[in-house]
């Protein structure tokens, strides 16, 4: 009879540590801090004189993307002092992401909670240090009670408040990258296992072999789609952040 062992869920997200507390997973995320530095350094060296090519045509390509795709459409000139802030948030997540779809490594390191989460905390810090920054201690008073709410609901709108603005979009920021990794990662797996359960199956079950064709195709079409979500999830979380860095200051000009 025909079986299919998957392995513990524990297996698929946990590798062992090359030294205590430092993993696959750390790896990948210092080995993407390290690309972006390293990447946009030397594109900085460039002779600016000069037509971009190579690197410096790629980078110039990824600000420009940056500034026209996300800047602009939530914050407006005022914003493209982001640039390099929102910039280094998208190319990073991309490099964390996109290892899910490489041969031997293949595993997302946002897959795992813990740097979805210090992204989003960092984004959380972030737009809070903005709001203080523009409007002083002043800004929790606007952030818990927006202009014109009638002062017998200012104690339900500021409990409300602080639990969607304090709470809720730093976990909302870190479970949409973690879950749609995690998902696809998954997905990933179990048709990468079921490919190889039915093309290398026992001589009794021969007949098998022919049926792992339908399970490689779902996988190469999963692969392409773990690609654009690498893209999208990097896209997703960028414009978010470039949203709530754009409000905090709206709240200034408000003022």
């Amino acid at each position: 009879m025909f079986a299919l062992e998957f392995p513990p869920i524990n297996a698929l997200l946990r590798w062992q540590d090359f030294f205590p507390t430092f993993n696959k997973i750390a790896l990948i995320a210092v080995v993407s801090a390290l690309i972006v530095v390293i990447f946009y350094t030397l594109a900085n060296r460039a002779n600016p004189m000069l037509a971009p090519t190579g690197v410096r045509n790629v980078a110039e390509s990824s600000v420009e993307f940056i500034e026209d795709g996300i800047i602009m459409q939530t914050m407006g000139e005022s914003g493209l002092k982001w640039t390099p802030y929102l910039l280094s948030l998208f190319v990073f997540i991309f490099l964390c992401n996109i290892p899910g779809v490489i041969p031997v490594i293949q595993m997302p390191a946002t897959a795992r909670i813990a740097i979805p989460l210090a992204l989003s905390l960092f984004v959380w810090a972030t737009y809070i240090g903005v709001g203080l920054k523009h409007n002083g201690l002043g800004y929790f008073g606007h952030l818990l009670w927006p202009p014109g709410v009638p002062t017998a609901l200012k104690p339900l709108v500021g409990l409300i408040e602080v639990v969607s603005t304090i709470l809720v979009t730093p976990f909302s920021l870190t479970v949409r990258l973690f879950a749609n990794m995690l998902a696809g990662h998954i997905l990933l797996v179990t048709f990468g296992l079921l490919t190889e359960a039915l093309l290398f199956a026992k001589t009794s079950q021969i007949f098998l072999v022919p049926m792992s064709v339908l399970p490689f195709i779902m996988l190469v079409f999963l692969t392409a789609f773990e690609v654009l979500v690498a893209v999208l999830q990097a896209y997703i979380f960028t414009i978010l952040a470039a949203v709530y860095i754009q409000n905090s200051m709206a709240s200034h000009d408000e003022h």
